[in-house]
């Protein structure tokens, strides 16, 4: 059976995740302690014992959740898993640096360094208060983008993240996003909800943001992932390093195209999808793309177990 490892985004956060990784797996905690020493601070400590106000400020949880995603695959690694017994990997937004890590593309450490910079740059980019982001239910990526057209009115907002077929972010100036939530309820929307972010990420707003990570990226080494990993961006497959780079910086303003994404590793034969880390959200996304899809989910020792014996079954 065709498999994808799939690396879940901001918001899967939560105090305590990996820890019991960690301590059944020495190649497990090694991923904690690499991440705390390239940092120069305890984000384990946050991540295991902090309070999760702290952990959710998007320069802590982006790296806090690679760190944890890193952690479930060295386990399974351990336990005779590796890279190889996927076809593809993916990753939703800060998901696709944990994809190319596990990949190999990517360090851990630079990983971690890259993350932090880019919460700080996406926090940086946008005034707290000025943009926002809402999620829209019941309406597909073509509703959307005219929900968003007619919401602008020379402000932006824009479609953000495409997660499934059902739901759909809107990402931009806080006015115009308030404005689309009304529109998308007229327009058969069954729920119009603002979400609690602290900037409007995957919009043209985060150009700042998209800038300090282009000179972040040009300063980091990319290797050839040992599988291809499927881009936000282009949601196809890439392999070359230098065009990886580039879509790394563009997808900060760029949308997340994880149902099309999905969609194209099924139409290549991917039949099973495990979602690696914290949290099942992908997990629910992918089964409401393509509901033959085989999900599971590897945050836990027991989780590794069950992955294990399914792999060699």
């Amino acid at each position: 059976m065709s498999r994808a490892f799939i690396f879940p985004g901001q918001g899967a956060q939560t105090i305590g995740m990996g820890r019991d990784l960690a301590e059944a797996y020495p190649a497990a905690r090694a991923v904690f302690d690499e991440v705390d020493e390239a940092l120069g601070e305890k984000l384990s400590a946050l991540i295991w014992d902090g309070e999760i106000e702290t952990l959710t400020l998007t320069q802590n949880a982006q790296p806090a959740l690679m760190a944890t995603s890193m952690a479930a695959m060295r386990a399974l690694e351990a336990e005779g898993v590796g890279i190889d017994k996927a076809a593809f990997v993916a990753g939703h937004s800060l998901g696709e640096y944990s994809a190319l890590t596990a990949a190999g593309a990517l360090t851990v450490a630079d990983a971690a360094r890259l993350l932090r910079k880019r919460g700080q740059a996406m926090q940086a980019a946008v005034p707290v208060g000025e943009g926002a982001m809402a999620a829209l239910l019941g309406l597909d990526l073509d509703a959307v983008r005219k929900v968003a057209e007619e919401a602008a009115q020379g402000d932006v907002v824009a479609a953000a993240n495409d997660n499934d077929p059902g739901q759909v972010v809107i990402s931009g100036q806080k006015a115009a996003v308030e404005r689309a939530v009304e529109i998308a309820k007229g327009a058969g929307a069954k729920r119009a909800v603002m979400l609690p972010v602290s900037a409007p990420f995957h919009c043209a707003l985060m150009q700042p943001a998209a800038e300090e990570m282009a000179a972040a990226l040009a300063e980091v080494t990319i290797q050839a992932p040992a599988v291809p990993v499927v881009s936000n961006v282009e949601a196809a497959p890439v392999n070359d390093p230098d065009r990886i780079r580039a879509l790394l910086e563009a997808q900060i303003c760029g949308a997340v195209r994880w149902r099309e994404s999905v969609a194209r590793m099924v139409e290549d034969g991917v039949e099973e999808f495990w979602e690696i880390g914290a949290g099942k959200a992908l997990s629910g996304m992918v089964r409401r793309i393509h509901r033959p899809a085989t999900v599971r989910n590897i945050g836990t020792p027991a989780d590794v177990t069950a992955a294990v014996e399914a792999a060699q079954g």
